[in-house]
């Protein structure tokens, strides 16, 4: 057999393992991520802020939330210098930085977030002391926490944090994504690693679903959602800026 035989029916595995995680997401955890999604619309509706929050590959689902076409103009990104996507070099200074103690309270302190607000923190293990701490520290200042994070790692891994914990142990709601320990689905003959992570994939389509829940629960109560238009099509950019002029005191990305 060809080596490109070998190779034809991966994608098409890709797409049906991660297909049947988002099937399975939304089966298993669509009641939270409903009731996530209202907590940002009470937050919003309350004048609070609405943060986003996460570090290396966990930051783009994070990431994707923010100054968004078609997601709300009022969520924000929490910025760790070093931890957001691999900008820094090396790369791996980032995963470094995530098991610093006390780095999380210094953000918080330095950060808008005020108690009432609503911080989101996406980690794909929950292991590592910076998101942990972080929800914690959150916590302690009053601001509600939502982790997006695999409940899996709690039972197959150990924690990184002092207080043995995880981020699922520390947060008002828990979204879990169902990823699979090692973030990788699949195997294939001749290679001895998994690959093909579904960790971005499931995780985006979270925080997506959660805006959108949070969107429509605005317009239940009268509220018209802060969306944003895509700079693309005629209209957009004069849409955006009124929505931003509205909501210039909940928007940090400016």
């Amino acid at each position: 057999m060809a080596d490109t035989d070998r190779s034809d029916h991966l994608a098409g595995e890709y797409f049906d393992a991660a297909i049947a995680l988002l099937r399975r997401v939304r089966e298993d955890s669509g009641g939270a991520i409903t009731a996530a999604g209202r907590l940002i619309a009470d937050t919003v509706e309350a004048g609070g802020r609405v943060f986003s929050f996460g570090a290396g590959h966990s930051s783009l689902p994070a990431q994707d939330t923010v100054y968004r076409a078609g997601g709300l103009a009022v969520m924000n990104l929490l910025c760790v210098p070093g931890v957001v996507g691999v900008d820094v070099r090396p790369a791996t200074l980032g995963s470094a930085l995530e098991r610093v103690d006390g780095l999380a309270a210094a953000v918080l302190d330095t950060s808008p977030l005020e108690a009432g607000d609503v911080l989101v923190i996406v980690s794909l293990s929950g292991r590592n002391a910076l998101p942990v701490e972080m929800a914690m520290s959150a916590r302690e200042r009053g601001i509600r926490v939502i982790g997006v994070t695999s409940v899996a790692y709690a039972a197959k891994t150990t924690s990184r944090h002092a207080s043995g914990g995880f981020l699922k142990d520390h947060c008002d709601l828990v979204l879990d994504s169902a990823i699979t320990v090692g973030d990788a689905e699949l195997t294939a003959p001749g290679i001895d690693a998994p690959f093909a992570p579904a960790s971005t994939v499931v995780t985006s389509a979270i925080m997506q679903a959660m805006v959108a829940t949070a969107a429509g629960a605005l317009a239940e109560r009268g509220v018209e959602p802060p969306l944003l238009r895509s700079g693309n099509v005629d209209g957009g950019h004069e849409w955006n800026a009124r929505v931003i002029a509205a909501y210039a005191d909940r928007i940090f990305w400016e």
